[in-house]
């Protein structure tokens, strides 16, 4: 049994980046096309100023394709409704991962108080038949594929017009599950970040 290449390979861990990022009613500035002397105009919504959170991870595997999961949460300034993600969310995330993937994972992160919380490592801790936790090294971001989402979905975005936070939210999604089906974009992150897929055992 222990010389068996694909029962080693089933349980080889993936390795998952994870990463926070969040967009506002302000959209991101672009260059576009204009006729000559006519400067574009934005109509932008300030009545609603509430906040999409987005937790992305980019989950890598010898043999595999890569795969990117994301969950959101939506601000609407409302009373005990929460800004960003919490350790219960990321929780809930990482076990979604972990059925979605059906094996155990490498998660690498940075140092965000989120993820550095003892509750959230306890947790980890809690799943270490399944789950190990790494850090980032401090001001790293470029060896984190997930920063590529994050530049892309700008991208996406450049001058949009919405009318309302969840409106945006919508939007945020189709963008991120358009990726979803992108395995070259998601490899292409990998690779800009400075990392290798290497070859299945």
């Amino acid at each position: 049994m222990a010389g068996d290449k694909s029962t080693r390979a089933a349980w080889e861990p993936w390795l998952v980046f994870a990463d926070e990022s969040g967009q506002n009613l302000r959209p991101p500035k672009g260059r576009t096309w204009a006729p000559r002397g006519r400067t574009p105009v934005l109509p932008v919504s300030y009545g609603d100023r509430g906040r999409v959170s987005i937790a992305a991870l980019i989950c890598i595997k010898p043999g595999e394709r890569v795969r990117l999961i994301y969950r959101t949460i939506t601000y609407h300034q409302r009373k005990g409704e929460r800004k960003g993600f919490a350790a219960a969310d990321f929780a809930a995330l990482l076990q979604a991962a972990h059925a979605q993937l059906g094996g155990p994972i490498s998660l690498v992160w940075d140092s965000m108080p989120e993820h550095v919380s003892t509750r959230m490592w306890q947790w980890i801790a809690g799943h270490a038949d399944w789950l190990l936790g790494y850090r980032l090294p401090a001001y790293a971001p470029d060896i984190n594929p997930v920063e590529a989402i994050w530049s892309s979905l700008r991208a996406a975005l450049l001058n949009f017009a919405v009318r309302g936070i969840d409106e945006l939210t919508v939007l945020i999604k189709h963008r991120l599950k358009r990726m979803q089906y992108q395995p070259e974009l998601l490899t292409g992150f990998i690779s800009k970040a400075g990392l290798t897929i290497p070859e299945p055992l």
